[in-house]
């Protein structure tokens, strides 16, 4: 095949992968709407039946690097700890260098059938995003404007709202608050300096306050905290545009099972536990560099079938009328209706590469430069 013919397939596969997405997505958005009656009869069934919808959509992004790309996931933790994932509660603590950590956090939530259930801490303006930002929505997710005096009284209750949660789940959590770059971490370390703390070579300094908070409120409800420490092999710069060409990545992921009674209950205490467990995971970056291992055993949880039994029922579902609707346009010779349908396409290309650009690192938020500058002035 020609490079154009190649280009030609690959951005047509792009197409279809991002329709099925797209309209299952909005298809599910509502669904979940109509779920809106059900809180004031039996929260708990609608907890559940959100859990389901949910995982109909994350599932799909954890296809495309499970069984699209192929992508290789190589889980580093103790024996005794890996037969208790999944079945508790915990919080996991993620480091965020890479532009598909939190697709990596997915997959590891996925291994253990907590996918549809789990939790993030994410910033108030992904919560109006069609699709992920809604299904995030009736999830019950804690959003928060990364202005802590006016979060923590929201982020306090969404935390609390938890503790009756139906499903065992898992609140992911990136203490650094933002993706790192060179730029990010040579302002963080200055304000390390600053305030006397240990600088990190791998890592932004870590916002301790979001973290002690929710210990506090999932303390007794949560069993555990998963230090998770994500990196890949032979210096590869994973992309979501590049799960997306099919583009094999090798991860390797380092969990530690701390329960939740070493964790301080003073606020203060948490935070410099925190602060001390992000000089070992610097270690752990420094070790993985040197020897390309950490310090466990590898294990590689099975793959299950769901992801992909759930993109092909919602790929059957949808390109059967896509198909007919082009065969019919086709026929109609309208060059109205022709062209009316490449404004689509174009749209559908630029929505997607907007999403795609979302999670590159360089373009990411702000936040960690100018918080950081203001902290120190």
């Amino acid at each position: 095949m020609d490079i154009v013919g190649f280009l030609k397939s690959q951005f047509i596969c792009h197409l279809l992968i991002c329709y099925i997405f797209i309209v299952s997505g909005l298809i599910i958005n509502f669904i979940q709407l109509f779920t809106l009656i059900l809180w004031p009869i039996n929260k708990q069934l609608f907890r559940r039946i959100n859990c389901r919808l949910a995982y109909c959509i994350s599932s799909q992004m954890v296809m495309l690097l499970e069984w699209w790309s192929g992508t290789d996931c190589t889980l580093y933790t103790d024996p005794e700890s890996y037969h208790k994932y999944g079945k508790e509660n915990a919080i996991v603590i993620l480091n965020h260098n890479f532009e598909i950590d939190f697709l990596c956090g997915w997959n590891f939530c996925e291994r253990f059938g907590v996918l549809g259930s789990s939790k993030v801490l994410a910033k108030k303006e992904l919560s109006y995003m069609p699709i992920i930002g809604w299904m995030w929505y009736f999830l019950e997710i804690v959003f928060c404007k990364r202005k802590w005096e006016e979060d923590r009284k929201t982020v306090m209750q969404k935390l609390l709202n938890l503790r009756d949660y139906p499903e065992n789940f898992w609140f992911l959590i990136h203490c650094e608050g933002t993706r790192f770059t060179e730029q990010k971490h040579q302002i963080s370390m200055q304000v390390a300096e600053a305030k006397g703390l240990p600088k990190l070579k791998y890592h932004l300094l870590p916002r301790t306050k979001g973290f002690a908070v929710t210990v506090q409120c999932l303390r007794n409800v949560v069993s555990a905290v998963y230090d998770s420490t994500l990196n890949f092999r032979n210096n590869e710069n994973p992309t979501l545009l590049g799960v997306l060409n099919g583009k094999k990545y090798h991860a390797d992921l380092y969990v530690r099972r701390i329960p939740l009674e070493e964790v301080p209950e003073d606020e203060q205490e948490c935070s410099n536990w925190l602060h001390k467990l992000y000089q070992e995971k610097d270690a752990f970056q420094e070790e993985y560099y040197r020897t390309g291992t950490y310090p466990a055993v590898p294990i590689v949880p099975p793959r299950r079938p769901w992801t992909l039994l759930n993109w092909l029922f919602w790929a059957l579902l949808l390109l059967y009328p896509l198909f007919k609707l082009l065969i019919n346009m086709v026929n109609s010779g309208s060059s109205l209706t022709l062209a009316s349908f490449a404004f689509v396409i174009v749209m559908a290309s630029v929505g997607v590469r907007w999403m795609i650009g979302v999670t590159e690192i360089n373009k990411g938020s702000t936040y960690g430069n100018n918080d950081n500058k203001q902290k120190r002035k």
